[in-house]
């Protein structure tokens, strides 16, 4: 099969603590798998299919590559509590230590994707999550139900007809709700290398309405429908 000319990016699926935060690290394996994309190395198992792919084994808990470098928030790009505002460290760490993760972790995974998009070789990137299917505490919808699919291009990040194309080639696989720019409207990756070429975010509920390989047969679905019918 020919591989779909996109680029996919994952940056939430990794599990591992970095040696330079182990002995500080608090975390369990359970709290940390918690704050990732759980599923999300499953589902977007396509590196096969598609012309570049980029992602990461780190945890999100430890370097969150959907961060700006200078958001140091709590929930930030190296965080200090989870998203269920679990401790992450045993003690404050040192800004010598932070920029070590930055420069190790997060920079490397954003010169990827600078490049390849500066390259002018595909029409668009996608960058691929999932999310809880009920809001989070620091999430934008604390409590709140989510949609089985959530497609994000705020601030402009691809064409309207694209993500509206997008949202029709989901919503025929799918019985249930599949939103534009709600609850998500797009992170730090879409919207720091949307000047680069088009981008959308795209969320998906863990839920189980789905397996998650029957997930990942869908993704793959939309993505070869909306690619057979845009580009």
């Amino acid at each position: 099969m020919k591989k779909l000319p996109l680029v996919i990016s994952v940056p939430h699926a990794g599990l591992r603590v970095p040696a330079e935060v182990t002995d500080v690290c608090s975390l369990s394996a359970q709290e940390i798998a918690d704050d990732g994309d759980g599923g999300a190395a499953e589902i977007y198992s396509i590196q096969a299919e598609v012309e570049a792919f980029v992602t990461t084994d780190v945890a999100r808990a430890i370097v969150d590559m959907n961060r700006a470098p200078d958001d140091r928030r709590p929930d930030g790009v190296v965080k200090i509590h989870t998203c269920w505002n679990v401790p992450v460290y045993r003690r404050p760490l040192r800004e010598s230590e932070v920029e070590g993760l930055l420069g190790a972790y997060h920079a490397p995974y954003h010169d990827q994707l600078s490049e390849l998009g500066r390259s002018g070789r595909w029409p668009l990137g996608v960058d691929c999550h999932t999310m809880a299917a009920n809001g989070p505490p620091v999430g934008p919808d604390h409590g709140k139900e989510r949609p089985w699919i959530c497609l994000s291009n705020g601030h402009g990040t691809c064409p309207p007809t694209w993500i509206d194309g997008m949202r029709a080639c989901f919503a025929e696989l799918l019985d249930g709700p599949v939103n534009i720019n709600d609850p998500f409207r797009g992170g730090y990756i879409t919207r720091s290398h949307g000047a680069e070429m088009p981008w959308m975010q795209l969320e998906i509920s863990r839920a189980p309405f789905m397996t998650n390989h029957g997930k990942c047969q869908m993704v793959l679905t939309a993505f070869s429908n909306w690619v057979n019918s845009h580009l």
